[in-house]
């Protein structure tokens, strides 16, 4: 073999090792034809945002509006950039044109983009990357005794505690519970305690579209021979006893077997262990000497 034919022969088979590596990295050649106006590349719907806590950022399902970033790993080719979700639910990209994104997550997304320009030829082998930028589509509306009421993106899975801590907490005289009220299903009463101290059940995932509202504690009254008389506010399972308490209990000169309560207009005959209710006005009155 001549030296000629073997340098011809290495040559040939450092391509053939090489070659593969190559051909991912590098833009395929383009079509030789001119393409018309093809229609927007679609991919199956994605399933909805399940309340789990298996349920990752990359699994958020995009909405009309919201603005991600398209590129390819390495930033190979030129291609990519920003885009919103239209009010059709595309967005438009170059040399692929229009791409179904609405009610698909980033990941499909991603899938759907990758396999339109390696079908058309425009690369061998993409890495496509998607970053949400801007999120609008996906929010819960917290109204009420809170620190910042108004929207709130969902650009993950969130507990009920979680969105809670974002607005600032509830203001002081707010309710002890929230009122959750789902786009579907019963409107639900959640106690903030047991956001905390219970279980997952108990503080559970919000979703997209749910309206969430703390409101402002009823009253009850408290007068008579107490230290501390005056409207207090209501909180689940208060008892006379304990609301006695709050007002630092009877004076010197009260009794706590003497006290009497108004409850819509009526005198009501309670003991010390039954339930206060909204707007009762109770009264404690003094020793007889």
């Amino acid at each position: 073999m001549s030296a000629r034919t073997f340098l011809v022969s290495l040559a040939a088979a450092a391509m053939a090792l090489i070659g593969p590596g190559l051909a991912s990295a590098q833009p395929a050649a383009m079509p030789s034809q001119a393409g018309s106006v093809a229609p927007p590349v679609t991919a199956p719907p994605a399933q909805g945002i399940i309340a789990g806590a298996d349920l990752t950022s990359s699994a958020y399902v995009l909405g009309r509006d919201d603005v991600v970033e398209v590129g390819l790993l390495g930033g190979v080719g030129g291609f990519g950039g920003r885009a919103r979700v239209q009010a059709d639910g595309t967005i438009q990209l170059t040399m692929i044109g229009k791409v179904v994104a609405v009610d698909h997550t980033t990941a499909e997304l991603s899938d759907t983009i990758r396999k339109a320009l390696k079908d058309g030829g425009f690369y061998a082998d993409p890495v496509v990357t998607i970053e949400v930028v801007g999120y609008a589509s996906r929010y819960v509306t917290v109204l009420g005794a809170v620190g910042s009421p108004g929207l709130v993106p969902i650009n993950r899975p969130y507990r009920l505690s979680e969105i809670l801590a974002r607005v600032g907490g509830v203001r002081e005289g707010a309710a002890d519970f929230l009122i959750v009220r789902p786009d579907n299903g019963p409107e639900k009463r959640l106690y903030i305690r047991d956001l905390a101290t219970g279980d997952d059940k108990q503080d559970p995932y919000v979703r997209p579209g749910d309206k969430i509202f703390s409101p402002v504690a009823e009253t009850y009254y408290l007068n008579g021979a107490v230290k501390s008389p005056g409207a207090f506010s209501m909180k689940t399972d208060l008892t006379f006893r304990m609301a006695l308490a709050k007002a630092g209990g009877v004076t010197e000169t009260g009794s706590e077997k003497k006290f009497t309560v108004m409850r819509a207009g009526k005198k009501t005959k309670v003991n010390l262990d039954d339930k206060v209710e909204a707007g009762d006005v109770i009264n404690f009155g003094e020793k007889l000497f």
